[in-house]
Order: C-alpha cells, then structure tokens, then sequence
C-alpha cells in the first residue's frame, strides 16, 4: 500500500470463532513489546479512543468497528474470517462447556428457551444434528450477518483468511501482511516470530503447551472441517439457510454444490 500519511492506528477485527483468540494474544503481546497502546473498541463506544499522536492497536473481535475510525487517513486494518461451516462446528462445541468468563450470552436464562441457558438448552438437545441446527440459527446466524456487514472494497483494509494464515507455516504471509499494515521491519521480524510461538502448527503444536482459555477454545484448528464433520443433513439444511453466503464470501461459486463433498458418516 502507497500511503500520503503514514499509518499509525492498526485495527485489527475478526469474528467469533475465525482465529480471534490468536490474533489476541499475537498483537496485544506485539503492542507490548512495542511499547505502544491497545485497546478493544466496543460499539457502544462513541467516545475519543484515538490519541492525537501515539501509535496504538484497536480491536474489535466482531469487526464492528466505528466508520469514523476506520475512513481516519492514518489507520490500517487486518480484517479475518474463516469458512463459516467450520465457524459452526466450532461455535457449536465451544458452547457446548464454555464458561462465562467472556462469553455471558451462553449463560443468561432465556424466557424463549423456558428459562433455560443457551448453553443449558444446547447441551439438552438429542443429537448432534439438533445442536448444530440450533446454532445455527443463534450465535452463528449472528457471527455470518457481521462477515456479510463487512465493508470488503476498503482500500486500507488487508482481508485474510483463517485457511490462510493455519497454513502459514513459514510466518511469511503474516509478515507481509505486517509490512501492509505498516509496521518497521524489526516490528515485522518480531510479530512473525510472536505469531509462530501463539500458532498451533509453531509453539502451540503439543495440547500440553496451551494456556486452559487456548484449551477450552480449540479442537484441532484445521481449515475445511466441514467436509468430513459435518452431518449431511447440517450440510443440506446450511446450503439452503446460508448457501448465497458462501458464494457472497468467496468461499464457493455455487450455493449447494459442495454438499456432495459431505463425507460426513451420519
């Protein structure tokens, strides 16, 4: 990216369940290292978040940053989504035992639910099929409607993909994108070997290595989960709910195609 003012707000946004808890502790353990600000910018904030001068990192781990924020000439963004079929998968298991520390919708009594929790109604429910088409129609339709909300010509954003950066073994897709977002090289040399030590293929790879939140939070982290874990009647029911989604994301050319791809057993 040719810039006239050189970039000083680095956004970073992801969505629920597309890597959020990686990049976390990749840029807030760069920031610091950094010696500049971090933040995590709600969308009830409406107030000043950007200092007049410093340099600072803003996070939105549902991409709904401010437009205020994001059209300012000096900020840079690094936005991420993943597959939402593996979005659901991975939702669905999450909340299935998450606990409230971050994630309070899961154990709020829903009148909807017969005073059940999100987490007590899911975990009720007869069969794996039932839990995925629940979540599908909850959290997840919630995640996939920030993805689509998202602004994709933005000429200061870098759009990534989480199958992408799983597969970045080398660091130097990250790099790059270290470089677009505008950092000096010692801060590219340093955010790429943070993001190996925090990447499950790097210093993450052995279960025993991972803090209990990483724990919690991953089952393998692979790309393309759907094809073999997703029961074909979730993959028949999610092309018809969320097909043109796909399409709309790039993550396939034809809404119901990729159902025959399916080989899951049940």
């Amino acid at each position: 990216m040719s810039d006239l003012i050189a970039p000083r707000v680095f956004c970073i946004g992801t969505h629920h369940k597309t890597g959020t808890l990686w990049m976390r502790s990749v840029f807030r353990k760069l920031a610091a290292w950094m010696k500049v600000g971090e933040r995590v910018v709600y969308p009830s904030v409406t107030g000043k978040v950007i200092p007049d001068r410093e340099r600072m990192f803003l996070f939105s781990w549902s991409s709904t940053f401010r437009s205020a924020i994001l059209d300012l000439p000096e900020v840079r963004i690094l936005h991420v989504i993943r597959d939402p079929r593996d979005v659901l998968l991975s939702g669905y298991r999450y909340h299935q035992h998450a606990p409230q520390r971050g994630e309070d919708f899961l154990h709020q009594p829903r009148a909807d639910l017969d005073g059940q929790t999100y987490q007590q109604h899911l975990n009720a429910l007869p069969t794996e099929v039932d839990k995925m088409l629940f979540e599908m129609g909850e959290k997840h339709a919630k995640t996939l409607d920030e993805m689509l909300a998202w602004d994709y010509g933005r000429p200061n954003a870098i759009e990534v993909r989480y199958e992408d950066l799983i597969a970045d073994v080398t660091c130097d897709g990250f790099r790059e994108h270290l470089r677009n977002l505008g950092l000096t090289e010692p801060e590219v040399s340093r955010g790429g070997d943070i993001f190996w030590g925090n990447a499950l293929f790097g210093g993450l790879a052995k279960p025993e290595d991972r803090v209990a939140r990483v724990a919690a939070h991953v089952a393998s982290g692979q790309a393309a989960q759907w094809r073999t874990k997703m029961p074909r009647p979730v993959a028949e029911a999610y092309a018809e709910a969320h097909g043109d989604a796909l399409v709309a994301l790039g993550y396939e050319t034809h809404p119901s195609d990729w159902v025959e791809e399916v080989r899951h057993a049940a």
